[in-house]
Formats: structure tokens, sequence, C-alpha cells
């Protein structure tokens, strides 16, 4: 189906999507499913499902009697999901979110627990700012600081887009002062920024590494044994020992940093290495090659 085809309310989007990935996954579908979900009464749920099935996807589910629910037919396709095991994980992740704040909320899926870090505090101003200037183009005044210039700095900022790099997120903008795209750490900013009326000059059209495409070839560490690598390439679904990962370039050393791989030098344990990038000289970083790095060790 194609985007256009989809719902125009969200609502019954992620509706339908909870219907996909429930019947997937755990391989059967009630409409007590959706009204846990939702907040919604059964007769509305039961209407979703067969809505799903007539007008998005005819005979993807079937009524199973014995089971009192809706399970995937023979030749189910999803169609507003991708059919990934992703979308059920975060389905899983999601809960626990809500659990957190809303104590009594139980939509009905299995035990699970997602492992969470401390979040760099992001001050309240400094998001408001950093939204209403990348939102509405427009240029940003701000201090900031990093390991390399402890000392804060103002000067102006074009930005395009907001970045999570994990328990992490940047600003990817124009810096003024530097006449370059730099990537900025949203937990760096001093004082409250303030987005300027003044129109960004420089946008997302002029970042070049924003907008260049790079596939990194990812393989085992070589310094495993055959069966230690054997076993890296079923974690990541390898194909012949190789694993493609088509990113921008911009973004491409935090995907490594994510893989636990440098692009200096190597872990001396290989178990704790894992992997390896196996085609450093075809990412195009050229004299880029070391401010990248930078880029990457300043917003850790």
């Amino acid at each position: 189906m194609k985007k256009t085809d989809w719902p125009i309310r969200w609502d019954l989007l992620l509706r339908y999507r909870l219907i996909e990935t429930i019947a997937l996954w755990e391989g059967r579908l009630t409409t007590n499913h959706i009204c846990h979900s939702f907040g919604i009464g059964r007769q509305q749920a039961s209407k979703d499902i067969n809505t799903y099935l007539r007008e998005l996807a005819p005979g993807n589910l079937v009524y199973d009697r014995h089971l009192k629910g809706y399970v995937p037919a023979a030749r189910y396709r999803p169609v507003v999901t991708r059919g990934h095991v992703s979308e059920y994980q975060d389905l899983i992740a999601r809960q626990q979110g809500l659990d957190n704040t809303f104590e009594t909320l139980n939509i009905g899926l299995p035990d699970s627990t997602v492992v969470l870090g401390p979040s760099r505090v992001i001050a309240p101003e400094t998001m408001r700012a950093v939204v209403a200037a990348t939102r509405y183009g427009r240029q940003l005044r701000a201090s900031y600081s990093s390991l390399s210039r402890p000392e804060a700095v103002e000067g102006i900022l074009e930005p395009h887009t907001l970045v999570c790099t994990g328990n992490s997120w940047h600003l990817r903008a124009w810096c003024d002062s530097n006449r370059e795209f730099r990537d900025f750490a949203l937990s760096r900013f001093h004082s409250a920024p303030a987005a300027l009326r003044q129109k960004s000059k420089h946008t997302i059209q002029q970042d070049d590494d924003w907008n260049r495409k790079v596939v990194m070839t990812i393989s085992p560490d070589h310094r495993l044994t055959e069966a230690q690598q054997k076993i890296i390439e079923l974690d990541y679904g390898m194909d012949n020992g190789r694993l493609e990962v088509a990113t921008r370039a911009a973004l491409a050393p935090y995907v490594l940093s994510q893989l636990g791989i440098t692009l200096d030098n190597q872990h001396p344990d290989p178990l704790i290495q894992q992997l390896e990038l196996t085609n450093p000289d075809q990412l195009g970083f050229g004299s880029k090659r070391e401010r990248a790095l930078k880029a990457v060790a300043g917003l850790r």
C-alpha cells in the first residue's frame, strides 16, 4: 500500500499498526489488545479490526474460534508495518516507558525490561529554542562548550536537523564562526539559546556530508576464531561474513560508535571489539577523518 493510501487520521494508523504487530508476533489478536492500548470500547475495537480487514488488508487475518482471537492467515502480508521483529520490540520498550509514568496501565504485553542508562540533561529552554529554530528555519544565537574547548563561546548557528545517537541528542547546524556544518550536543548549550527572526542562509540542501550517502561494510573481527566469527555473522544476519550499512556520511561515525568500531584504532581484545569496518577508505572522509573522530568524541 502506498503512503498516500494510508488512513489520514493518525490515531487509526496507530491502531492498525498495533493490529498487525500483535497478530504477527504473538499469533493471536483480541479486541482487548486495542481496548487496553488506546482506552476505547470493545465495539470500537471490533470496528477497527473489521475496517482493517475490509479496507486495508482483506484476508490477512482469520478468526480462530478455539483461540477466541484473530490469527495471521497463511498468506499474511504486512500492510502498515514492515513485518520486522524490531517493531514488536519497540512496542515492548514503549510499554515500559508508559508503565513508569502510569502505574495502573496494562496493555497485556509479556513481561519485559529495557536497560536504560542515565540520559544527558537538556535544559527545557534549550530544547524549546532549538526546536523553534529548526522547525522554522531560523538562526539560533547560542553559547556552547565542548571537551576540546571547555570555555563557553557564543555564536550564530543555523540548524536543520535534530539527531538522536542513542543516549544523546545533538543538533546538526551551520556554524557561522567555523564556516561549516557541525554537530552540537544539546546538553552543552549554556544559558538560554535564542531563536532569532532571521532566516537561515545555509540549509540542509547545502550540507554536503548530510546529503552524501555512504555504505559501510561491516565484518566480524578477523582476530576471532572461525567459530566465533560465525556467531557474530548470525547476530547481525550477515551474508558471507559481510553486512552493508547505508547511512549519511555525517552520521557514519555515530553508527560505527554504536557498533563499537573506531576509525583510528582497534580494541586490544577482539571479544570486546567483535566487529570491524572493512572499507574505511571508501567512506570519503578524506581530510575530514580527524574531524569526524573528534565530533563523536566531543558528543560523548
